[in-house]
């Protein structure tokens, strides 16, 4: 009988990280003067883990159940396949006609539109068939053989990018019929940002929370930073800690997310847009960036497809200046500012620092152009057909505080 190819599938252990993070957020606050609120609950098919520093239990909860709703319902607007608004612009998309897009999901569009440029379109969110075509369309994506090369080349030859998107007012088209918009490589950080401002709407000062263990913290911890632990790339223990305050967040792309295993080899959910393939070269790549978390997310994903050739100048280009990754032979490549700041738990790894902005210029490889490549033709073969459906309702988002 021929050895199943599927035997060796590896589960990412996702709530052990979080855990990690739980404890981390809670060390120390027994018997502190200011209180320290912290609760976790279910988001973006994760553990969302909140801690907020300085109010009254009762305030803190209120405030904490209300984010629960909010990312709660951001997560079912933004889904890329569960029924809901995004799936609905998505087949609207594939129809070539200008739409009214829902409201809710115009600024994470608009974002997205940026963050692609910035990065060269190494962090795609048009990709959604790419994504599919791989079977990452699941939390739990199901042990296959890799798609058929053809397959993988008549999507790629189309380039579907963000920069296909006309974007006026609110209303939305593409002449790419290969677009299709999954921002899971975005749509855990921008979330966050939105839980900070409300937290901050609310004279919220000093908090932290994350999504599996992905982090936006403000302020401090009752005056001391928020220790934050760094997985391994395996997904499934300690690498080190940082202490991070102020105005920051840090994020971790790796292959352990969403994986199959197919013939002793994992598959993972981080493609390339350029080869329409999972990214190579790197196992993980953490970044620290001082400021909202939808860049510091786009940033890991874009720097994993740069790869070890490019990602110091997508680095360097982006102005970040604490990076961590991990490449295939566990070597951990390190900015001199992530060095100086990350705590190893774990030292037995050769470790590399190199400084993106101190690299000469024809040593370091050239940032993509901010634009896409021209693309084929594309015919009815290449995507998927969709039945045209009617324009949906303006969704609000819009809530009184203290709903």
């Amino acid at each position: 009988m021929p050895a199943d190819p599927c035997l060796q599938r590896w589960w990412p252990p996702a709530a052990l990280l979080s855990l990690l993070l739980l404890v981390a957020l809670l060390g120390g606050c027994r018997g502190a003067e200011t209180p320290i609120y912290t609760t976790q609950f279910v988001a973006f098919d994760a553990a969302v883990d909140l801690s907020i520093v300085g109010l009254t239990k009762a305030v803190a909860q209120q405030a904490a159940r209300d984010l629960e709703r909010d990312l709660i319902e951001l997560d079912q607007a933004t889904h890329a396949w569960k029924p809901g608004p995004m799936v609905r612009v998505n087949e609207l998309l594939a129809s070539g006609r200008p739409f009214a897009a829902p409201p809710v999901l115009l600024p994470l569009i608009r974002q997205g539109q940026d963050l692609a440029a910035r990065t060269g379109h190494l962090f795609n969110p048009a990709i959604g068939h790419l994504i599919d075509l791989w079977g990452f369309n699941t939390a739990n994506p199901e042990c296959r053989p890799p798609p058929a090369d053809a397959a993988i080349a008549r999507l790629v030859a189309a380039a579907p990018s963000m920069a296909d998107l006309y974007l006026d007012g609110i209303m939305l088209g593409s002449d790419n019929p290969a677009v299709k918009l999954d921002f899971d490589g975005i749509a855990a950080g921008y979330a966050l940002d939105l839980a900070v401002s409300t937290l901050r709407a609310r004279g919220i000062r000093n908090a932290a929370i994350g999504i599996g263990g992905n982090v936006r913290v403000i302020g401090s911890r009752a005056g001391r930073p928020w220790r934050i632990p760094i997985r391994r790339a395996s997904g499934s223990a300690v690498l080190g800690t940082l202490g991070i305050g102020g105005d920051a967040s840090l994020f971790t792309a790796g292959t352990y997310r969403r994986n199959f295993i197919h013939d002793g080899r994992l598959y993972h959910n981080i493609i390339d847009p350029r080869s329409g393939r999972p990214a190579s070269g790197f196992k993980a790549v953490t970044v620290l960036h001082r400021g909202d978390a939808a860049t510091a997310q786009a940033a890991a994903n874009a720097l994993m497809v740069a790869g070890p050739m490019r990602w110091a100048a997508l680095a360097d280009a982006l102005g970040l200046d604490a990076v961590l990754l991990v490449d295939a032979d566990d070597t951990l490549h390190m900015t001199p500012t992530m060095a100086a700041e990350l705590e190893l738990l774990d030292h037995h790894h050769a470790v590399q620092i190199t400084d993106p902005a101190g690299l000469p210029e024809d040593d370091s490889a050239t940032v993509p152009a901010s634009h896409p490549a021209p693309r084929a033709e594309v015919s009815a073969d290449t995507v998927p057909t969709l039945v045209p459906v009617l324009v949906p309702p303006v969704l609000a988002w819009a809530r009184p505080p203290g709903r």
